[in-house]
This record gives C-alpha cells, sequence and structure tokens, in this order.
C-alpha cells in the first residue's frame, strides 16, 4: 500500500516503567503539581469532561528510551550524541497501548498516573484491532471482533475519570478501504471503540484517518469515516507514523473536514517530517516508507497551533523506534534503533 507506515510497541506488565515514552523539540512549560487528594475528594477532583486537547500541556515522560539513551550515553562520554538525543527524549510523545486484554487496564492506568502527578496531558494510541496492519511489519491485534471488544473496554477502565486523548487505530480506517480482510466489520468496531471511550467522560478521540498520499478521494474517506464514528469523535488524526510535511496534511486534512461537513477538527503527527518523505517507492532495498534513511524531526509538539480546524501538532510516532525489519539488520517495529534515532535528531 502507497505510504502505508507499521508502527507499535509492546507495553506488558513486567515493562511498566517502559511505558511512557517521550519525543520531540521545544520543551513544553512545565504544568504546576497537582494538590495530592484522597478518598472522596479525590474523586470530586477529577474533572467531569473532557479537558480539550486544544491548549493542553502535553506528558513528556522522563523514563522513556530516549531518556534512557541519553543517560547511558551521558554516562560513557558520548556527550554530544547524548545531546543530539535529548532533542527527542525532552518531547512529549504518544504512548502506544497494545497489550494483551488481561493486562490493557493496568498499563493505561500506569500511563495516566504518570501524567496525572505531572499535571499534563497523556496521548495514548490504541492499537489492537484484529488484523492490524494487515499482517504487515506490525501485523498482530485482538483475536477476533469479541476480543476487542473486551479489549476496548479494558482501556476504557484504565482512564478512570482522568484526562486523555486517544489515537484510535493507525491505519484501520484506510485499511478498510484497501479491501483487508475483515474491513465491514472493522468499521463498526472502531465505531463502538469510539463510543466505549467517549462514555469515559474524559476522553478526547481522534480516529486515525491516514494520510495525504494513501485516500486521495476524501468524499470516499469521508464515507468510511462516518462509519467508524466519526460523528461520536473529537476528531481525525493524520500522518501516523509517516514523513509527509505539515503544509500537505494541513491542506488534505481540511479537505476531508469540508467532505465531513467543514467542522471536524484534527491533528497532524509532525515526529518525523522534517524533511518530508523520501522518493520513490523504495529505498535502499526497502520500502519507502520503513525506516528511510535523511528524515529529521518535524515541528515540535503544540497544542496551540493556530491553524484552522487543527487541535494539536503531536509527535505520535516514537521517533527513534523502528518501523520494521525491512532490510538486513533493522530492529523489529516498535525497537528502540539508537542509531536511526540520530539520525533524526540531525547534527
Amino acid at each position: 500500500m502507497l505510504f502505508s507506515l507499521p508502527r507499535w510497541s509492546v507495553l506488558a506488565l513486567p515493562a511498566v516503567a517502559a511505558l511512557l515514552v517521550s519525543a520531540g523539540c521545544g520543551r513544553p512549560e512545565a504544568a504546576p503539581e497537582p494538590e495530592p487528594t484522597t478518598g472522596a475528594s479525590a474523586e470530586q477532583a477529577r474533572p467531569s469532561a473532557p479537558v480539550p486537547l486544544a491548549g493542553a500541556t502535553l506528558f513528556v515522560d522522563p523514563n522513556g528510551a530516549a531518556a534512557e539513551q541519553v543517560a547511558t550515553w551521558q554516562s560513557a562520554g558520548r556527550t554530544d550524541d547524548a545531546d543530539r538525543i535529548r532533542r527527542i527524549s525532552e518531547q512529549p510523545a504518544a504512548v502506544w497501548i497494545t497489550s494483551d486484554t488481561s493486562q490493557v487496564t493496568a498499563a493505561v492506568d500506569a500511563v495516566l498516573s504518570r501524567a496525572t502527578d505531572a499535571g499534563q496531558m497523556p496521548v495514548l494510541v490504541a492499537y489492537h484491532i484484529p488484523g492490524r496492519d494487515c499482517g504487515s511489519f506490525s501485523g498482530g491485534g485482538a483475536l477476533d471482533g469479541d476480543d476487542y471488544r473486551a479489549w476496548i473496554r479494558g482501556f476504557a477502565a484504565g482512564v478512570d475519570g482522568r484526562p486523555v486523548t486517544v489515537i484510535v487505530e493507525p491505519d484501520a480506517v484506510a485499511h478498510s478501504l484497501d479491501k483487508c480482510d475483515g474491513s465491514s466489520d472493522r468499521l463498526a468496531l472502531l465505531a463502538e471503540a469510539v463510543t466505549v471511550l467517549k462514555q469515559t467522560g474524559t476522553a478526547q478521540v481522534y480516529l486515525d484517518a491516514g494520510h495525504p498520499r494513501w485516500v486521495r478521494d476524501v468524499s470516499r474517506l469521508s464515507t468510511a469515516l462516518r462509519g467508524a464514528g466519526i460523528e461520536q469523535a473529537d476528531g481525525f488524526a493524520l500522518n501516523v507514523s509517516n514523513f509527509i510535511r505539515t503544509s500537505e496534511n494541513v491542506d488534505y486534512g481540511r479537505q476531508l473536514s469540508d467532505a465531513l461537513g467543514g467542522r471536524t477538527r484534527f491533528v497532524v503527527d509532525t515526529s518525523r517530517n522534517g524533511a518530508g518523505p523520501a522518493g520513490g517507492a523504495t529505498v535502499d532495498g526497502g520500502p519507502a516508507w520503513c525506516n528511510p534513511p535523511g528524515r529529521r524531526l518535524g515541528a515540535a509538539p503544540t497544542t496551540s497551533t493556530g491553524l484552522d480546524r487543527v487541535d494539536a501538532l503531536l509527535w505520535i510516532k516514537r521517533p527513534g523506534e523502528s518501523d520494521g525489519a525491512c532490510r538486513p539488520g533493522e530492529p523489529a517495529a516498535g525497537q528502540w534503533w539508537s542509531e536511526y534515532a540520530l539520525q533524526l535528531a540531525g547534527d
């Protein structure tokens, strides 16, 4: 498929300390520490409605893979390289939730607990749809529809009245238009996921909508998004794990929003689009969308974009994590890859 990206990052209970990841350039101002609350007062302190993403301070994890790499290289005397990776570690980035059904509630809770303690807004990616990535480099996901329904309810249980932004199932809607197996059931599952997440009362929900060079017919895509519950969501997400420049995404996003009635808002993943996409279908014997050389970090995450209908520029893909083992010696999808992180960070 054109420019469709694999993406995932396994979160499991034995690795809960690694649940969070930071990435970006331009460190957000730290939010004040929340007052400690207990018992009934803690329940009263929780919001009764979603905290809007626009204007929120995004969660920066001090213990992500990039931060660990900085500490390792600093101790080893590789101070220049450590400084370059700080361009990633000091930025807010999404956390991908891919734990199985028995662990998903704890995985979500662990992230939200840290973010709440920091007074910041976490961005999570729900990534467990059956037939995920159509069986490509990031294949996997729930066993079937019933397993996914249980999983998304477990995800929602982990929210537990705390503010969160959720990007729902990267590639899933666009893949449904590629005739991925089970695509008719997929839209119904996505619509149910949106409903369940919105019923938490505190989640901002954005359905993934691919990118400008995948489904070029926005009328066709808007129909699929309606089937996937976009009218109940807060908007859609573009360019997740991709490299297409922000301006192209914003133009496309407005066209798609117009096709949906002109009021639907969206977010753009700018994590790795600083140099734009690689040319051609393949690079060095691998797909051009998979770990292409010469790419750079994109614009810093912000929830104050000044752009019509754009709620945020986010780092949804965590810079430095592999897209997949697309060439000999490349790590599996979701694994930290320090050499590629250095490329993205630039000189």
